[in-house]
Order: C-alpha cells, then structure tokens, then sequence
C-alpha cells in the first residue's frame, strides 16, 4: 500500500503530468481519495521552490548548449508565453490569475509552469506559492471529481 502512495506521490512531481495525473491514478489503483488528494498536493509542490529560485538560471544557462538548447529554450519560452499572458489579462489580478491558472488542468498549465512564470515575472515569492498551493487544491478538486466521476461512470458499464 505505501508503495502505491510513492508512486502517485512521484507521478505528482513530475512536470506537465503532476497531481492531474497522479489523482486519476491513485483513483485507478484504488487508493483512498483523501490521503491520494494529500499526497499529491504534497508532491506537486515540492519542486516549487526549486522551481522558483533555481529553474530560469538554469534553463537560461542550457538554453544555448548542444544536446539539451532546444527543450530548455523551449521550456523557457513556455514559461515566458504564459507569464506574458497571465500578465496582459490581469493586470492587478496576477495573483487571481496565477491561481486560475494553476488551477485548470488545462495541458501546458500546473504547478511547474505557473511556477516558472511567477519567477520570469519576479512575482514575489510568499505571493507565488500561496497563488500556486491555492491553485494546486483547485486542481486537485476538479481532477478528484472527475476522476471519482469517470470511475464510477466504467464501474457502472461493467
């Protein structure tokens, strides 16, 4: 059972999948919801502040090397696209706008890449996490819901 937990925890820290995939799979393996729900959060938050303070150096300082420039400029171009965007439409609302933006599992959109935004736009730090733990729980809601719903909908059939 706790190696189940480690999986969905890990799954939760990987970026792009995070807690909108890990939820759906603890949900298949037939873990509890609430401790699953924790655990991803748990997980896909852990990387944050790896993510603020260190991400945008990196990726500038491989963005021009051989073998590894193009993902790394892309990623910082994703980064850089969707803070961009999060700054024209909210204006003052950035942090309303980070949460949002964190929160609906949409591809391209979750904790790493809010995260590396907040960092691109020098968001404050304190402002950022509580913006991307927010956003997380929103997440972890919608893809609770519709993880329970979508499992209980193919019990239903079967």
């Amino acid at each position: 059972m706790i190696g189940k937990y480690l999986i969905v925890l890990f799954i939760s820290m990987v970026p792009l999948i995070e807690l909108r995939g890990a939820l759906p799979v603890a949900v298949a393996m037939e873990l509890s919801i609430i401790p699953s729900f924790v655990i991803c959060i748990v997980g896909n938050m852990i990387p944050v502040p790896f993510i603020f303070f260190f991400a945008r150096k990196v990726l500038e300082w491989g963005a021009d090397k051989k073998y590894i420039g193009k993902f790394f400029s892309f990623c910082l171009e994703k980064g850089h696209k969707g803070g961009e965007k999060l700054k024209e439409k909210a204006g003052k609302g950035l942090f309303l706008a980070l949460l949002l933006f964190v929160g609906i599992p949409l591809p391209g959109t979750g904790a790493w890449t809010g995260t590396l935004a907040a960092s691109i736009l020098d968001m404050d730090f304190k402002k950022s996490v509580i913006a991307v733990v927010a956003g997380v729980l929103l997440a972890g809601v919608i893809m609770g819901v519709l993880s329970l719903f979508v499992k209980g909908g193919i019990t239903a059939v079967i």
